[in-house]
Formats: C-alpha cells, structure tokens, sequence
C-alpha cells in the first residue's frame, strides 16, 4: 500500500477545522492558551522562593525577565509556533503524529523505528504526566489569590478548588468547541486585562524593558553561577503550555493559533511579566505573589475571578491535548481501545474522551488533596514538560533531516541548539526530584509501562492466535472438495489478519455446520497518517467460492465506523446491513507461565483488556447483527 509523499514543511487545509479566522482564534484562546496564558500566576512567584536565594534587585530581576521573554521567543514562538507545527500530520499534532512521521521518514529501518517509537510513547506518557499536574497547579495557584485580599479565606482554598475542577471536568463531555466558545471571550478578556496591567506597572519603571536585550540573561548566569542552572527549574514554567499548542493542533488548525499567539497571547504575556518585574523593582516584598500584587487594589477581588476561570481554562487546554494523544495512541495500538466521543461535525479533530476524563479527574484531586498548595505543586511542576519538549525537538531533528530538504539545513541546526536549551531545563527539573518532581515522572513511567505492555501483549495474542490459525489457500480447497451447505445473506468475519481463516469462521463452520453465500474477511488497518487517501482506504481481493478478502484503512485521527465504509461503497461492494451478519471472536486472556512477558504484566495486559472497548463496538458493528464467538488465549 502507497504511502502519501512527504509534503516539506506543509499544512493539509483540507482536514483543517472550517470557520473563520477570527472565530477559530476565539475558541482557541479558549481550548489552547490556557496553561502558557495562566504562567504569569506562579513564575516570578516561584523563582524568588527561598529555596533559590534570589534576591529581588534590579541587576537579579532584570535577569529573570530577559530569560522567561526568550524562553518564550525560543522555545514557544520559535521552535513549536514557527517551525514544530508545520510537521503536522494532514492536520494533527502532538507528539504521536509526529513519532508517526519521524518512523516514516525513516523507512524501513526496523531499528531506528523502533527507537523513535519507544521515544514518542515516553514523551507522550510524559505528556499524561502534565496534564495531571496542570490543572492541579494552575487552579490552586489562582484560588490562593484570595489568601491575598482576605488570608483568613485561606481553610478555603483547598476545599474550593476541588469543587471548581470537578466542575471543570464534568463540562469536558460539551465538546471542544463548546467550550471553545464559552471560555474563548474569557481568556480574550485575561490577555487584554493582564497585557493592560503590565502596561501600566511599566509605565512607573520602564527600565525594566531592558530585559529584552539578552544580555541581562547572560549576565544573570554569571552573576549567580551554578544556582541560576537550578533557577532554571523555574524559568520552565514560564512556557509550560507549549507543547499542548502542538498537540491541540488538530482541534482548530495551525493558522489560527499561530495568529493568536502573536497577535495578542505572546504579547500580552510579556507585557505582564515585564509589569510584575516593575513592583518587585519598586517593591522587593512584592515576591511574596507578584502577580496579585502587580494589579490595583480595587481591581482585586475581581482579578481573583478571572484567574480562577482563566486557570479552569488552562486545565482545559492540556486535558483536550491529552483526549487528542489518547486517541491518536490508541489508533496506532498503544493504549486499548476506548469509548471516543466526537464533539464536532465539522472538526474531526475535536474528541472527548470519557476513560481518560475521570480518570485525570481522579488523580488531579488526589494531587490537590496532597500537596494543598501550588507553591508545593509548584516543584513537582516543569519535568514532565521539559521531558516533552526534548523528546518533541529530537523528533523534529528526524523529520527535517529525512523529510524536509528545502529546510533542513536551518532548521537542524537551529533544533540542534534547541535541544541545549531543552536539557538544560530538563537538568534544572530533575535536580527537584525528592521534592516533587519524582511526580510527575512516577505518572510517566506508569503510562510508559502501561503502553508498553499493551504493545507487546497484543503481539503475544497475534502470535498465539497463529499457531492455531488455518491456512487460508488450503481451507478453500477443501471447501471446493466437500461443499458445506449455504444459507442465503452475507456474512463478515472480521479478522486482524486475511491470510488465515478467521476463528468466527471455522467455529461456526464446526457448531453450526453452514456457511453464508458471502464471505468477507474484513481486516481493519490504522495508517501512521492522519487521514486515509481515498485509493487507500480499501482494498479487495476475490478469493473464490464465495469468498472475499477486504482490507478498510483509516487514519489515526479518523473514526473507524465499518458498517458505514461499507455501506457508502467505499469499496466499490454494495453491503445490505439488513441482510449482513457479522461474526468476530472475543478473546478471553490467561496468565501462563511461559515466555513472553512477566506474569505481573501478564495480569495487567489481562486488566487493560478485560476494560477495553470491544473491537465490535470500536468499529460500530451493531449489535442486533453480530455473533461473537469465545477463545481462551494463553499470554
């Protein structure tokens, strides 16, 4: 089957989300800018706690800044805005499709592929790490801002952020663009306030803007020495939501995020950092919440509202990346099948999940329950995100170097130079390992294990399913030798594999001792492409004796719906449901002592799949037309 060629540095607008230009900016202010737009509540804050030995002067001051605005230019703007998000997958994002495209561009190199698999599932599982801790941080970080105007509101705080993302959780099953629409004019609002704010701080120390020459970033290295490598664990969270712009490529396009981030998000943003180093320049006690204390005193309490919506918002964006890694994870075989709600008639990309919601839900509140402040979340925050952001500019390194010829020789380099900035951060994470970070990297390895067992689980089940399986050139021949009876209609075994009988097929052939007029054996295929070319979306092989070999291909981000492929003729067959019955086995696991894998990744692979979506309700075969047929399988 023909692979689409490698388009250099391209888009695909045909599966980009329709609408205009200015609509697709205000939903995805509203999905996409949340975590990086809500920064601003917890950098300077946690970069001058006592730990890192800062003090607030102009010279120490001037130096943060400079390095959080091109932290923001390089990383943000640079590497995922300008560059990252034009190796889009017909449309996707996110690290997966672009492990996908990294293990194309390398052909048939099982090794290497292999390698960058292994690298894609890590990032991503460290990408489940911060979608965990996001909307624990970031919804704490805001609530805490009534400590500030009433601090014996304080018993309150843990209690009311709980409730506020329990709410938030609960909206996600409206829809991406639902909630686009309804948090979009929100966060517009936050930028415009924040931006105006900053404005004005800057406008009593506009000395402060000198932190734009990188100079003062340099010298803060060599003023503060090893410590500012450590201060750097800081510096990250400045541009934690970069990557979640990646991956939510697909719920609303790469030209309206592009156009936002540079029309207002990125400017608004350093507008406020620069506003918030003007009251610490004036006032070095303000480091105690620089943020709150940046804004007037009759603006507060109203402040504090649109911070916690703006930080229910920021949730928002990491929890939409996740359902759209999730899907694409699951599509490629990594993660068992889940139920997958399409929120969106016009914007495939646009997914909720119902599995990963609760269970994100779960873990945010055990986090908030345990660390009850962001100042302590706040440590555990930036690995998992400086993790990703590695991972994400290694496989840009594959794909410009094997796909984008025009390009490479600028953008190589360039990522190459990235990837320094991306371990330092890394480093300057890994070194808060006892006080937290261990967090995020215990949910990573989880999600690692977790995908990883259910990879080579599934290979264990192909394998042992073929050491019973029946050649399917010699079942025919009998067949043609010793003629069964024939009962009139069409019947649909589906099967992963149509070299070998289906084992629906020889369990009806021997219990019920009949076989239909018409066979199919249907094999479903997920492409490492976003979407399924049209020549590539079937293919059809007359067997014989009533017998059809059909092969469905669908892209990673497309909804595997079988019945209506066939109904709609993608194959060229016409297919009345009404007289179709689909056959397909249901494989029950057992532990075995036997090589393989260890028995207690036997019992989880058991576990995922005795929880998983059933292929037949994964492929929407209905159920008033389907005979399941049971196999006890040995792993």
């Amino acid at each position: 089957m023909s692979q689409p060629a490698a388009t250099p540095m391209s888009s695909h607008p045909s599966h980009q989300p329709q609408g205009s230009l200015r609509a697709l900016m205000l939903g995805a202010m509203g999905v996409v800018f949340g975590d990086i737009g809500t920064s601003p509540l917890y950098t300077l804050h946690e970069m001058f706690l006592p730990h890192y030995q800062l003090r607030p002067d102009e010279t120490t001051v001037l130096g943060v800044l400079s390095l959080i605005v091109w932290s923001l230019i390089l990383v943000v703007a640079v590497k995922y805005v300008s560059i990252i998000m034009r190796a889009d997958n017909k449309g996707e994002g996110g690290i997966m499709a672009l492990m996908a495209l990294a293990q194309r561009s390398l052909g048939e190199s099982r090794k290497l592929r292999y390698a960058v698999g292994i690298l894609g599932i890590f990032g991503a599982s460290l990408f489940f790490g911060d979608s965990v801790i996001t909307p624990a941080v970031t919804v704490l970080g805001a609530v805490e801002g009534l400590e500030v105007a009433a601090p014996g509101l304080r018993p309150f705080v843990v209690p009311i952020s709980v409730a506020v993302l329990v709410g938030l959780f609960l909206f996600q099953s409206r829809g991406t663009a639902k909630v686009g629409r309804v948090f979009g004019p929100v966060m517009l609002l936050w930028f415009v306030a924040i931006g105006l704010i900053g404005l004005w701080r800057i406008a009593h120390a506009p000395s402060v803007l000198g932190a734009l020459n990188p100079w003062w970033a340099l010298r803060f290295f060599l003023d503060h020495g090893v410590a500012s490598f450590f201060v750097l664990g800081a510096v990250v969270l400045a541009i934690t939501g970069g990557e979640a712009l990646y991956a939510d490529m697909g719920h609303f396009g790469r030209v309206p995020i592009r156009a936002a981030w540079f029309r207002l998000v990125m400017p608004a943003l350093v507008l406020n950092y620069f506003g918030q180093g003007a009251v610490l320049h004036a006032d070095p006690a303000a480091a105690a919440n620089p943020f709150f204390l940046t804004v007037p005193g009759w603006a507060l309490y109203p402040m504090i509202g649109l911070a916690t919506a703006a930080a229910v918002i920021a949730s928002q964006s990491v929890i939409s990346g996740a359902f759209s890694v999730a899907r694409q994870a699951m599509l490629l075989g990594y993660i068992p099948r889940l139920a997958v709600k399409h929120t969106s008639a016009s914007a495939e990309g646009q997914v909720y999940v119902p599995a990963v919601n609760r269970f994100l839900l779960v873990l945010v509140l055990l986090l908030v329950l345990a660390f009850q402040s962001s100042v302590k979340l706040a440590a555990a925050y930036g690995v998992s995100v400086a993790g990703t952001m590695l991972i994400d500019t290694l496989l840009l390194i594959v794909v410009a170097r094997n796909t984008w010829p025009d390009s490479r020789r600028w953008v190589v380099p360039l990522a190459c130079g990235l990837l320094l900035v991306d371990l330092s951060f890394l480093g300057g994470n890994v070194v808060k390992f006892f006080d937290g970070a261990w967090v995020p990297v215990a949910l990573g390895l989880a999600a690692f294990t977790a995908m990883r067992t259910w990879r080579r689980g599934r290979l264990l089940v192909a394998q042992s399913l073929r050491t019973q399986e029946l050649d399917l050139d010699v079942f025919l021949a009998s067949l043609a030798a010793h003629p069964p009876h024939r009962v009139e209609g069409t019947a649909v075994f589906l099967t992963p594999r149509g070299e070998h009988v289906p084992h629906a097929l020889l369990h009806n052939l021997k219990h019920n001792k009949v076989l239909h007029e018409r066979n199919v054996l249907l094999s479903v295929k997920t492409l490492d492409v976003a979407y399924a070319d049209s020549e590539d979306a079937c293919a059809v092989t007359e067997l014989g004796n009533g017998f059809q070999r059909i092969v469905l291909s669908f892209g990673f981000a497309e909804e595997p719906d079988v019945p209506a492929a066939l109904v709609h003729g993608v194959c060229g067959q016409e297919f009345d449901m009404m007289d179709t019955t689909f056959f397909s086995s249901r494989e029950s696991l057992v532990a075995a002592q036997k090589a393989g894998m260890a028995r207690w990744r036997d019992m989880l692979f058991a576990f995922m799949a005795r929880n998983a979506t059933s292929a037949t309700d994964f492929f929407r075969i209905p159920g008033n037309r389907l005979v399941e047929l049971g196999t006890k399988i040995e792993i």
